[in-house]
Formats: structure tokens, C-alpha cells, sequence
């Protein structure tokens, strides 16, 4: 089997969620033996390629053009109808970026393919490939096979998978410029200049360690306590909806379906009860560790360390032995 990564890249550089789905596209071919091939897509991008080479893969197809300097839905989608003629992919695998929403449904049908998006993980089983992705906000989850023959098309959530467990190659992969065929008139839209979000007082998915607070909380008076808990963990403070709904923290601090979705090292988790609103925005931390009154909240189901007790109690004893740790 052949698997076809399409990675993203804006203005030279890279956007991350590229190496969270080439992580899961290096588990899918170790576990399918399949072969991976990723696509650098663009102008003047053959560095970002040469960069990517080194990524455990079989070959990097390279596809510039002047007409895909900037991002257009019918030129990404006609050059990668050639790409993809040349690679022969089973399936293809993309970051569930907002670029991937625009124009990978566009591709997919042109091919007269499916495309199961949004997937926030897989089983191989019965040499059989199920993807699973989230209904109903998260309240339940699908498993998804294809019929037909591929290609297939496949976009994997933001933290669905850790970038850092991509594999580096013990060699370089060969790069394999595309040569496409482009033309101006084929492009019905005319790119206007890039939309820049307003940028957040933090940006949490860059935390190492977050220590979030939920309702159990209390009062907003207690947040000073948590911060302190973050600022000597070299962390950063998060929360859950309701903590941001009331205003007792701002909005960019929040965590979960309507907030960011992080995956730090450490995640710290005082007086959440484990909505799965909140759950799917943080599941994917390498270490949860939660703290809660009530032994039966669902956030225990996830979490890899549990402590049942009071956060007014244990909270305080850990920045005291922080602070002495500081000082010694």
C-alpha cells in the first residue's frame, strides 16, 4: 500500500499539525507495511522538502509552480489531482487545518473519492483500517471504514498525535520534483492579503506544562493560587468553560471544544470534572494528572496520576515544597 502525506506550509514555514499527521502516517505504514510519500506544495519551497527528506520517508514529491505561491482552492486542488496521479496513493493522510477544510473535499470529490474528516485516531484490524473520529461535540465516537477502491482521504485532528514521536530516517528520502500543469484562468479566485488572527495574550499549545482550574475552584480568589502553582512549574495557567464563561479568566485561556486544544507534557488538572468539551481539547497531554473531590468525575478515566482529596489542601502543600526546592 502507498500512503500520501500532504503536508502544509504558509509563507516558508511550516505549520505544525503537518508532523502530528506524519507521525500518524509513519504508525499507519510501520503497521499496514506500507510506503510513505509526503507532498511539499508551493514556490520556492524545495527547502522545506530537503527538511522533510529526513523524515523517515520513502520519497518527497516537490510541487511548485508560480500560480501556487500564494493559497487558491482550484490551484492546490489541480496540482495535487497531478501529484497524486504520479504517487498512485492508497491513501492519502492531512492535517485538519482550516486550508485542508477549504480545498480537500473539493479534491477528494474531484477523484470521485470519500473523505472521512476531523479523525482523532485509527485501529488496524483484520488488515482492515478504522479511523475513529468524534460526533455530537465529542459526546460519542464514530469508527469509520472506506469502500472502494482508494484513494482514500483521511484529516487527523490538531494533538491527535505528538510531533515529537516523528522517526528520523537513518538516510535522506529522494525529492521528486512534480512538474504540473497550471494555468491562470483555471483559478477563480484572487487571493487578498493574509488574514492574521488577532494575536493571544498566550498562546497555550507552545506550554510544556499547563495547570488548568475548574469550577471546583470556587471563587476567582482562588485563582491567584493556581498561578503561583504554574509560575513555579514553569507553566502556564489554563481553564475550563465555565471559569471563562463567568470572566474570571480570559477567553484564551480556555481549554476544550471552544477553546484551544494543547497536548504539553504535563497537564494539571484542579477541580475539573472532565466534560467532554473540556476532555477533548486536552486528552492528548503526555501526562494528566488530575486533582479532585469527587472519586467518581470522568476526569479520572483519562488521567494517568489521580489524587481524591481537596485542591485547597494539596495545592498549597505542593507550592511549599516547590518553594523549598527553589530555595535550596
Amino acid at each position: 500500500m502507498n500512503i500520501l502525506l500532504i503536508t502544509e506550509q504558509r509563507e516558508g514555514k511550516w505549520n505544525k499539525t503537518s508532523f502530528e499527521t506524519l507521525a500518524a502516517g509513519q504508525q499507519i505504514a510501520e503497521k499496514t507495511k506500507s510506503r510513505l510519500l509526503a507532498v511539499v506544495i508551493g514556490k520556492g519551497v524545495a527547502a522545506l522538502a530537503d527538511e522533510l527528506a529526513a523524515m523517515n520517508l520513502n520519497e518527497v514529491l516537490l510541487v511548485e509552480h508560480d500560480l501556487l505561491a500564494a493559497y487558491s482552492p482550484d490551484g492546490y486542488t489541480i496540482a495535487l489531482q497531478q501529484a497524486i496521479a504520479q504517487a498512485k496513493p492508497d491513501l492519502v493522510l492531512l492535517p485538519h487545518t482550516y486550508q485542508v477544510r477549504d480545498f480537500a473535499p473539493k479534491l477528494a470529490a474531484s477523484l470521485g473519492k470519500g473523505m472521512i474528516g476531523d479523525c482523532i485516531g485509527y485501529r488496524h484490524e483484520n488488515d482492515k483500517l478504522i479511523f475513529v473520529r468524534q460526533m455530537f461535540q465529542g459526546k460519542t465516537m464514530a469508527d469509520v471504514v472506506f469502500e472502494g477502491a482508494g484513494p482514500w482521504f483521511a484529516t487527523f485532528q490538531a494533538s491527535a498525535f505528538r510531533a515529537d514521536l516523528v522517526a528520523q530516517g537513518a538516510s535522506k528520502a529522494p525529492v521528486t520534483p512534480v512538474p504540473v500543469e497550471l494555468k491562470a484562468e483555471q483559478i477563480r479566485t484572487k487571493p487578498l492579503e493574509l488574514f492574521r488572527e488577532a494575536k493571544q495574550a498566550v498562546d497555550l499549545t507552545q506550554a510544556p506544562i499547563l495547570v488548568s482550574v475548574g469550577r471546583g475552584i470556587k471563587a476567582p480568589e482562588n485563582i491567584p493560587m493556581a498561578e503561583k502553582l504554574a509560575h513555579l512549574l514553569h507553566g502556564e495557567l489554563a481553564a475550563s468553560r465555565p471559569i471563562c464563561d463567568e470572566g474570571w479568566l480570559p477567553m484564551d485561556r480556555q481549554i476544550g471544544s471552544s477553546g484551544q486544544t494543547v497536548g504539553p507534557k504535563l497537564y494539571l488538572a484542579l477541580g475539573i470534572s472532565g466534560a467532554i468539551q473540556h476532555v477533548v481539547g486536552m486528552k492528548s497531554s503526555r501526562t494528566i494528572v488530575a486533582i479532585n473531590k469527587d472519586q467518581n468525575a470522568p476526569i479520572f478515566e483519562i488521567a494517568d496520576y489521580g489524587i481524591v482529596g481537596d485542591l485547597f489542601e494539596i495545592v498549597p502543600a505542593l507550592i511549599e515544597e516547590l518553594e523549598k526546592n527553589q530555595a535550596n
